[in-house]
């Protein structure tokens, strides 16, 4: 039953790939714009047929950026003074306000906060909700400026940001969210602007219910792999998610744009099956990982079973009845998957193989099918690595799509690779050995480093998600882990945006028989190969000592 609940999900991406990947690849090609887009453009100064080069395009987009995190910061220094704050909430501190504001810039969204007890509705409409209509087209914009690199020759430039910028959010992003808004509301997710109501339960006793704008926020937060979550209880909440439909429907969300990029790709290259060679590469990496997350947890806790649980009954510590096991690890592994974030239960309850695999997703850079835009430029990086790996392979010079692979795009895509894995792990080493980053952890061994490990790869792998189990609001984290979601989101995309700006000035050169074909099997599995290889000698110690081993442990009946 669950097996054919993960096949009829996969059917429903797959089915929406093509038709969305084919609207996206007019959309940012078309040369006709509409009134509204030219009256933004009038107000911007923005010259609509000037395109930039990838230096000034990147530049544009860390522009735009900054300008957004200091309005975000702002908001939340001053709600105490701004309207739509019916239930009176004090300023947020600093520490706490400058990581909200670098979370939802970077689109990680990683709330070390209750959403309904710190933030006030303006805060969360103006503030967090603009950014995750803005962060998410920024992503997807700079797949699609990759995405010329890749099929333009002789170029020198990538298109124009505040261009794609604005039809991104105009015509993808806003349409897409009305429409998932309504159908959220129409399940009973809450949007207005009460305040808490303060009622009596049937025990006599009072009980505080926070209302608030929240199918609208819900829908964007989705669609586009933002994360987070008007409540701390995220998408387990009945307010955000009360039905299996709503369930469906945002697990549908979170993949349905970032899974029509591939086909982009394969448009505007000119070579579809290449494309679909992406996506097939996404698709296989993403039904192993949803099938061992199912499998760990319908088996469940073999220290529960001993005190009594029955086998069959699974591990349902942490999960909502109301989605179970099945709806839950698939849930957890679509949202790791992509940089989204959002959960429907919370993953340090999982079993630790079941747990293991929402870290890895992260760690391995959200590219299956990934983060809106996020996904694709981040499977792009091993696209580079397992060409070049070819090339040397039969001894010839890497090329991609009849381009040159050279040592300058190796070593541009290897120093992506690497800023992540150096936010990720000498983050996590810091908190482990410092008293600052273990006084706040929940448990001890290596259920505790998989705590301190998940937060690092969460934030720099801008998803958003946390294991729980650590209090991330102290000064240590806040700042830490901000600082680990700037690295991870901006200083990995400028070697990304050189590579597509180095692939853009590069000549076509015609195909030949030794020319490694990039658009069937072969290539699919060799790109699952390098993923994990790279992953695996990159990250298998600290998997090692975190959640493998409290496997072994849990199996011998021992706890921490």
């Amino acid at each position: 039953m669950l097996t054919l609940k993960i096949l009829a999900y996969f059917a429903l991406i797959l089915a929406v790939a093509k038709p969305l990947g084919a609207y996206m690849a007019r959309l940012f090609s078309r040369e006709k714009t509409y009134a509204v887009e030219r009256a933004i453009y009038r107000l911007g100064g923005i010259d609509e047929t000037k395109e930039q080069s990838w230096t000034a395009y990147t530049i544009a987009m860390l522009v735009f950026s900054a300008v957004t995190l200091f309005l975000t910061y702002v908001i939340e220094r001053l709600q105490h003074l701004l309207p739509l704050n019916p239930d009176r909430l004090p300023a947020v501190a600093p520490d706490l306000a400058w990581n909200t504001a670098m979370s939802f810039t970077t689109n990680t969204n990683w709330q070390a906060y209750s959403g309904e007890t710190t933030m006030s509705h303006l805060t969360q409409m103006l503030g967090l909700t603009l950014h995750n209509f803005v962060s998410a087209a920024v992503g997807i914009v700079l797949a699609i400026a990759i995405i010329r690199g890749i099929a333009r020759a002789s170029a020198k430039t990538l298109g124009n940001f505040w261009v794609d910028l604005t039809r991104c959010t105009l015509w993808l992003l806003l349409p897409l969210a009305l429409v998932s808004a309504v159908l959220l509301a129409s399940q009973g997710v809450t949007q207005n602007f009460h305040p808490t109501q303060q009622i009596k339960t049937l025990e006599g006793k009072a009980q505080k219910i926070p209302q608030g704008p929240i199918a609208s926020q819900e829908a964007i937060k989705e669609l586009g792999t933002n994360g987070g979550g008007f409540f701390n209880a995220n998408s387990s909440h009945p307010y955000e998610n009360p039905t299996p439909f709503s369930n469906l429907l945002e697990m549908f969300l979170i993949f349905a744009i970032s899974a029509g990029l591939p086909i982009t790709l394969g448009i505007w290259t000119r070579k579809p099956r290449h494309g679909w060679a992406v996506f097939w590469a996404m698709a296989i990496l993403f039904l192993a990982a949803a099938f061992v997350a199912t499998y760990a947890e319908q088996h469940g806790n073999p220290i529960h079973q001993r005190l009594g649980v029955a086998r069959s009954d699974g591990n349902m510590e942490g999960k909502e009845v109301r989605f179970g096991i099945g709806d839950s690890s698939l849930f957890a592994t679509i949202t790791t998957d992509a940089s989204c974030g959002a959960v429907n239960a919370m993953h340090d309850s999982f079993t630790p193989i079941g747990g293991s695999i929402p870290l890895l997703n992260i760690m391995l850079g959200e590219i299956v099918f990934g983060g809106v835009g996020a996904g694709l430029y981040g499977m792009f990086l091993f696209i580079v690595l397992a060409v070049f790996i070819a090339g040397l392979m039969v001894g010839r010079t890497p090329e991609y799509l009849g381009k040159k692979i050279e040592a300058h795009d190796v070593k541009l895509a290897m120093l992506a690779v690497l800023i992540l894995a150096f936010s990720i792990l000498v983050g996590t080493a810091v908190a482990a050995v410092t008293t600052a980053g273990t006084s706040s952890l929940a448990n001890n061994g290596p259920h505790g480093l998989s705590e301190m490990t998940y937060a690092f790869t969460s934030a720099a792998g801008n998803n958003g998600s946390a294991f729980a189990g650590l209090n991330a609001n102290t000064r240590f984290y806040d700042i830490g882990l901000a600082l680990a979601m700037f690295a991870g989101r901006f200083l990995m995309i400028i070697p990304l945006m050189g590579i597509a700006g180095s692939l853009a000035a590069k000549r076509k050169l015609a195909e030949g028989v030794g020319t490694f074909p990039v658009d069937g099997p072969l290539f699919t599995f060799l790109l699952i190969g390098v993923i994990l290889i790279v992953g695996a000698l990159t990250y298998f110690p600290v998997l090692s000592l975190g959640p493998y081993v409290e496997q072994f442990l849990m199996n011998a009946g021992k706890v921490f």
